[in-house]
């Protein structure tokens, strides 16, 4: 499958993942975008060898959206930096179960990932081994008892978007893990990474990245 190209210079390339797709390889030798990209670029360019791609940040596999990969090791060592830094901004959007109390909130909880079931525990206040997590959201609009937010990440944890909305009521339609009672076809959940901004690796200009905001899914209609 070629990947949906969103911008490219000599250091980096941003495309749009697909929500079903892993972003890097695990045990089950799956296909994923990483090696996707790899394969295209290694085809475009006609080049001999092995392709380098640097990692750089995640997308879960049911989640879509803008995501970057490092062309270079130079593109790897400062778009690592920036997203280290939180310089890099991160815009999602989300369909949640309910409509929150407040139109706009800031979340803070700490995080614990369990690697056994892959999940991941929200917490009030910091115990051992957890992981301060940072969010922002605002309501975009309703439908019926279905509310569509703008989140913005301060952290970047393991499943932090879902987790902490899941935590407060209001779970990501599609995300039965944490909470949803709404099942969208082919594992969807309703969780797209719709913006990333960051600087160049060289001249350190300004770049938006973006992608359109997510329907309300029309099964719910």
């Amino acid at each position: 499958m070629q990947p949906e190209i969103l911008y490219e210079d000599n250091h980096v390339i941003v495309v749009n993942k697909p929500s079903g797709v892993l972003v890097q390889g695990d045990d089950t030798m799956e296909d994923c975008l990483l090696e996707q990209v790899k394969r295209f670029i290694k085809t475009r360019d006609n080049k001999p060898g092995n392709v380098f791609l640097g990692l750089v940040h995640r997308l879960d596999r049911n989640v879509s959206g803008v995501i970057l990969f490092a062309k270079t090791s130079k593109g790897a060592s400062r778009l690592s930096e920036q997203f280290r830094l939180h310089t890099a901004e991160k815009i999602y959007h989300a369909w949640v179960a309910g409509v929150p109390v407040k139109k706009s909130a800031t979340l803070t909880h700490f995080l614990l990932k369990n690697e056994q079931n892959n999940k991941t525990a929200v917490y009030e206040s910091e115990i051992h081994g957890a992981q301060y997590a940072e969010l922002h959201y605002e309501i975009v609009k309703t439908i019926g008892d279905f509310s569509l937010l703008k989140i913005r990440l301060e952290t970047g944890r393991p499943h932090q978007i879902r987790a902490q909305l899941g935590y407060i009521g209001h779970p990501i339609l599609g995300d039965g893990k944490y909470g949803s009672k709404i099942s969208l076809p082919d594992k969807r959940m309703a969780l797209v990474a719709t913006s990333l901004s960051f600087l160049t690796a060289t001249g350190g200009e300004k770049r938006t990245i973006e992608v359109p905001i997510l329907e309300f899914p029309p099964e719910l209609q």
